[in-house]
This record gives C-alpha cells, structure tokens and sequence, in this order.
C-alpha cells in the first residue's frame, strides 16, 4: 500500500476549560484580496460568545510567506510588506484573549519563528492530534496525503529541506519577490489549464489517510489543503475525514466558513455573505 510516511504525531491536549474550538484553512490572504481579508478580521473582532475558545489555523493563512524579515523590511517592490504587517497585528491582538495554533501549508511554509512570535501563535507540527472532548482529532493541512500529484510531492520534498530553505532565504528580499511572484504564475497557469475545478486536482489518498488515522488513535482527520469542503467516510472503523473550505469572497457564491468542534459535534459556520448589488 502507498503511504505517505510520518512518525511525527505530536499531540495537543486541550485544557479543560476549553468548550469549543474553531478551525480554518486557505484563507491565501493577499493584499489584492481585501473582502479576505474583511472577512477574515471581522470573524476576529467578533464578540467571544461567537468564537471558540481557541483558533487553529491548518495552513495556508497566507498566499505565499517569503521570509519572517518581511514583518521588518522598509523598502521592497510590492505592498505585501505593509499587508502582512497589519494581518500580524491582527493575529496578535486576538492572540490576548484566545490562543491561536498555526500548522504550515504549501503557501506559507517559510513562516518561522518570527513571524510565529509577531502573530502571538504557536506552532503545530503536520500532523497534530488534538486531545479534545474525550476524543482524538488528527489536524493536518493535508498536501503531504496528496500522493497522486506527483509533481507537487517532488517539489514539497525539494523546497522542505533546511539547505533550501537557507538557500532562498539568504537571497536579497526583492529577489525572493520576484520568485514567489514567478511561483504564484505557473500555479496559475497550471489551476487553468484544469479550468480552476478543484474537483480534478489530486485529492488526498484514502489508504494514506486511513493509515495516519490508525496510527494516530484517532477517528477524523481534519485538513484542508484540496479546496474541496465535505465530510469523507474512510470504510470500516466510523474513520472519516473533514475538509475545511477555502476562503474566495469574490466566488459566486463567495466562500468562508469556519469549522466548529463543540459537545455537539462538528458544525460549518459560513462567514460569507452574498455581495450587495
């Protein structure tokens, strides 16, 4: 059977106070986006009675992360700078309150310990098992499961690696600009030539899914990563997985949903509304 290979199932148990707990994914927050990020800030500025008792963020917060120093950086060739800035003072001041856990995605895997300290959120390895209202939950953003899409697995192994990552980071900021900007074209040349239908992208591999699950001791994994929201049974065992939405409120209908896990189960809470004529 073809797996993707982890020894890595760090665990998370929640304290006790803890009632409910909300989840999110692939938000790809840009400057370009600003009914994102609206969204995005009013779902954070929102009474507490309206939110979970914490937040996690399984990846992709951001469309692409070229480097904690970008949080510091006076001169640089786009306005992202000054928009990652203000996203981090957001995070930071919802951090005061209620905790937020951050897990990479393929966009913002480069976001380090700086920019983790500057958003007020901790860490999380992929993948995380929550210990959560008597169960065991397996976070993940999901992109490690997508083992059909052998061209992105080949490029995730390469750009993982810390002589990568020190290499592209040592590079000049209006460097790393142009590489991200070269990056985020081909995406997009490849989503068209697919006609941006997430359904023929690759998807996560059941058996792969199935094995996380066993080994971990847990019944759902939750990932998102596929931009495709439902809920997946896994065969035998009442194994399952659920798919966090993607954020995009200039889609028709826009999209934005949080997942809420509380005493009564798991809900979709849709954050988007129609646009006013």
């Amino acid at each position: 059977m073809t797996t993707a290979h982890t020894d890595r199932f760090a665990d998370l148990i929640a304290p006790a106070g803890w009632q409910a707990v909300d989840f999110m994914s692939d938000l790809h927050l840009q400057s370009g986006e600003p009914e994102t990020f609206d969204t995005w800030t009013r779902y954070l500025r929102s009474p507490a009675s309206q939110r979970g008792d914490a937040l996690f963020i399984l990846g992709d917060l951001f469309e692409v992360w070229i480097g904690d120093d970008v949080l510091s950086a006076h001169a640089t060739t786009s306005a992202e700078p000054l928009f990652w800035r203000a996203c981090a003072a957001e995070l930071h001041a919802f951090s005061a309150h209620t905790p937020v856990y951050f897990l990479h995605g393929n966009r913002d895997f480069l976001l380090g310990p700086a920019a983790l300290n500057a958003c007020g959120m901790h860490g999380l390895s992929d993948p995380t098992v929550l210990a959560f209202l008597g169960q065991r939950w397996l976070l993940s953003h999901g992109d490690e499961l997508c083992l059909a899409d052998t061209d992105y697995m080949r490029f995730r192994a390469q750009v993982r690696t810390p002589e990568w990552q020190r290499s592209f980071l040592a590079q000049p900021l209006a460097r790393r600009e142009g590489i991200a900007r070269d990056m985020r074209t081909q995406s997009e040349a490849r989503k068209r030539s697919t006609g941006h239908d997430p359904n023929l992208w690759a998807d996560v591999d059941t058996a792969a899914a199935r094995d996380w699950l066993q080994r971990a001791d847990a019944h759902t994994l939750i990932h998102g990563h596929t931009h495709r929201p439902a809920t997946h049974a896994l065969g035998e065992g009442g194994l399952q997985r659920v798919v966090l939405s993607d954020w995009d409120l200039r889609a028709a209908p826009p999209r934005a949903e949080v997942l809420r896990l509380d005493a009564q189960g798991l809900r979709r809470l849709p954050l988007a509304s129609e646009p006013t004529p």
